[in-house]
């Protein structure tokens, strides 16, 4: 995403984005799943469509709480259906929230979201896409290469000369290691 260190630098919301979180290697598990949450919600759409959503979209899903959200009933799905602040798809809802769902197995065999990754560690992306769509829900290429890079295990978030990139391989992320 070469064009995005171009672009982003300077702007309201993609600045931010790019500056401190895109491509930063993490270990949250409420960061992991709205970042694979994010994604999903912007699969066929711009991503700043979802950045300019990201906060009703937080508070809509319990803050991404996994925990909170993998409760969530048809009530809520009903609720975020009818929000306007976030990105009202009913396929896309429902795999946030069956994500949310399918998190414990993994907590269960590898501690967390974040063991589950690193477990797996290093795959190429043909590999992490068919073992993300064994695992979750809408989570073909684009959607699995993009979480990817968002939290450091592929290349690709920013380009060499890109001063955060500087920034993130002094953090040892995943896909420099």
């Amino acid at each position: 995403m070469s064009g995005y260190c171009d672009i982003a630098p300077g702007h309201e919301f993609h600045g931010p984005y790019h500056d401190r979180e895109y491509g930063f290697p993490t270990d949250d598990e409420t960061v992991l799943f709205e970042r694979l949450s994010l994604e999903i919600m912007q699969a066929g759409l711009s991503w700043l469509i979802v950045l300019r959503k990201r906060k009703a979209m937080n508070a809509a899903f319990a803050g991404f709480d996994p925990k909170l959200v993998a409760k969530f009933g048809a009530r809520d799905v009903a609720r975020l259906l009818k929000d306007e602040g976030i990105i009202r798809n009913r396929l896309k809802v429902d795999a946030i929230i069956e994500n949310a769902r399918r998190l414990p197995a993994l907590e269960k065999e590898h501690g967390s979201f974040a063991g589950w990754l690193a477990a797996h560690h290093p795959q190429g992306k043909d590999e992490w896409v068919k073992l993300f769509r064994k695992t979750f829900k809408f989570t073909g290429p684009e959607v699995v290469n993009e979480f990817l890079m968002s939290v450091g295990y592929l290349k690709g978030a920013h380009r060499a000369d890109c001063p955060v990139q500087k920034r993130i391989d002094k953090l040892k992320p995943p896909c420099r290691v």
